[in-house]
Order: structure tokens, then sequence, then C-alpha cells
């Protein structure tokens, strides 16, 4: 029987069923957030990316999310665990992880670890995995952190090295200076951008603050996000470390108001760090109306210079505030979705998501 002929479920936003199939064989996880495919001979749905073994074509049905899965009767995965936000601790590492957010001076050994029923190794991975960094490197930048942040409260360098948990001054003036740049004691002029992870329906974002308010939110598989930090880290001589802000809170609960369909505008204060021209497309951007759409050439004319179309679609693509910023409510002017740092699979949702958005809500 040709597959075509299966009976379907997907709506008009999913991509084709060989499509998706394929990226189910592949275990793609680039298309999570794009569709889930449930099992009909099991009566399970997946993650795109998920490990279980793959099902015959004629045996799957695709659905835009876990909730309308659940609606036709399919249960979750329990490999892959599709109602788990994409990136979120497991539980057999909730315990250390809120153990490290109580006290941003912890030091742990291996040792430490294995009593507490942990396998160094496998908590080194996840750390690598998720952050991009060993768990010792992720202690030691949040010792960091809290060190600097005493620094810039007038404390004395012997007194930030001891209550950051460092037993030598040499060892604390020597991992300083390679996580900032300079000595404690010629870190006046510099700050801090506390960078942490937070979860979306769309996969994990990398979220940036000063004190300042958010100068950074990114999908953390964007393969941009490197370079767009480092060029962030110039533009405001500051250095970004694993940390706590006080806008996280805020951050994370208008994301999920906004990604419900509840929340139509952001009130966050936002430190832009671009160039004049830069700012000037960004702000226009922010006068976009949820559920509506611009071409390049409207923002370019917006800005009072309707012959740089080019240079307003470079300043879009170099935006480190999504969403926020809403660069993906700019699309080309005969109508089509254009580049887009988070995917255009991405925009394509998050279009979707705020055309089905009721009246601004705050």
């Amino acid at each position: 029987m040709k597959q075509t002929e299966q009976p379907v479920t997907e709506t008009e936003s999913l991509p084709d069923r060989e499509t998706m199939y394929a990226a189910l064989v592949q275990r793609d996880s680039s298309f999570e957030g794009v569709f889930v495919a449930a099992i009909r001979t099991t009566g399970i749905f997946c993650r795109p990316s998920c490990s279980a073994r793959k099902p015959r074509p004629e045996n799957v049905e695709y659905f835009a999310d876990a909730k309308t899965a659940l609606a036709h009767g399919y249960r979750e995965c329990k490999v892959c665990r599709p109602l788990v936000s994409l990136g979120s601790t497991p539980d057999w590492l909730q315990p250390l992880i809120e153990e490290v957010d109580q006290d941003a001076t912890l030091r742990l050994t291996a040792d430490d670890l294995r009593e507490r029923g942990l396998d160094p190794v496998r908590v080194r991975r996840w750390f690598q995995k998720l952050h991009g960094m060993s768990f010792a490197s992720y202690l030691r930048m949040r010792r960091i952190n809290q060190a600097f942040s005493q620094l810039q409260h007038k404390s004395t360098v012997t007194a930030a090295a001891l209550d950051s948990g460092y037993e030598s001054l040499s060892g604390f003036g020597e991992s300083f200076k390679k996580a900032m740049g300079n000595a404690p004691a010629r870190s006046n002029d510099q700050q801090v951008i506390n960078v942490s992870r937070l979860l979306t329906p769309l996969g994990p974002m990398l979220a940036g603050a000063t004190e300042q308010g958010i100068c950074l939110l990114e999908f953390t598989d964007r393969r941009m996000l490197e370079t767009q930090l480092n060029r962030l880290q110039k533009r405001l001589n500051a250095r970004a470390l694993p940390g706590d802000s006080p806008w996280f809170p805020q951050l994370d609960g208008q994301l999920q108001a906004y990604f419900a369909g509840k929340r139509t505008d952001f009130d966050l204060p936002l430190v832009l760090a671009g160039t004049e021209f830069q700012e000037r497309v960004w702000n226009a951007l922010r006068t976009i109306p949820c559920g509506t759409t611009r071409s390049y050439s409207e923002q370019a004319e917006i800005i009072g210079q309707p012959t740089a179309v080019r240079a307003v679609a470079r300043a879009n693509g170099d935006n480190r505030i999504a969403i926020l910023i809403p660069c993906h409510r700019v699309i080309g002017a005969d109508g089509t979705l254009t580049g887009y740092g988070g995917g255009l699979w991405r925009k394509k949702r998050l279009l979707e998501i705020e055309q089905g958005t009721d009246a601004p809500t705050k």
C-alpha cells in the first residue's frame, strides 16, 4: 500500500509524511517541537529523536504536539518522554542541581558525587552536553561569579576569595584571571552576564542578564550562539558566567504565558548592546504587533532608510534577544518565511502561536 493512501491526522502546518518519517528514522533532533509521532501498534507517541525501535511507516500518524496525541488516546513513550520539556533536568540529577543552586560556593569531588549515589562520568557528560562544560568547571564559574559580585560591592580580594570557597589567594587569582581576563583587583570596569537555561515548548533557550536587564535570549542549538555571545561580551566589556538573576523568574513566567497563548507582550528591561543602526532596527521590530508580520522593505521604510533592505536583514539576523525582540515577524516581500537563527520551523511555529493568541494581556 502506498504511504499516501494511509489515513493521516497531520495539520497543514506539519511537514509531509515522508519528511517526518525520515526524521523519525534518523532521530533528527532538529524536528523537536515540529511534531510527535504516534505509533498505532503500541499506542504510544514519541519525539522525533526517540531512540526506540522504529515502526513501519504505515503504522505512524503525526501530531503537532503531545497534547493532541494524548487527546487521540496515545500514551507517552517511556524512552524519550515527550511530555517532559526538552533539556529538562532528569530526576536522578535534580537533587544535585537543587544543592548547587542553594550554594554558589559549593565544591564537590568525584567521591562526593559517589556518596550521593551519582556516577561522576554521567554527571560530567550531562553538564558537557547541556552547558558546554564539565561539572567541575560549572561549579568553578559559579564561584567566580559569586566572588565578582562581592568585589563589585567593595569587598576586599581576600574576603571575596574566602567567601567564595577558595582556600588560596593565588589559586583564586589564577582562576579569576582565567575566567574574567583580569586580576581581581582590576575588575572594576567589567561586569558579568549571568547566563541560565530556560525551558520552552520549542526547546531550551539560553538567557543572559546584567543588572540592567535581559541582554540575551537564544535557542541553545543556534549555530551562531557562541559568536553572538562573544560579540555581546565585547560590546558590554563583560564575561558570561553561569548564575542567577532577578530577571530570570520574570522572563521565564512571561515566556510560559506567551507560549500558552495568554500573553502577547513583554515588559522586561532589555540591554540591546548594538550599533546605533542595529538598535534602530531592533526597536522597530518591537513595534510589530503580535500576530502580524512585516517585510524587510517595510522595516527599512519605518526606520527612514528605504534602500537599506539588506542592512536591515543583517541587523535582524544579529538580534540576540529572540521573541522579546520579534525578528521572527519579518518575512519576505512575497510572504515567504526567510532566514531565522532558531530555524525556519521555529519561526513558523512562533507565528502560528501568535496568530492564535487572543487580545494582548499583561
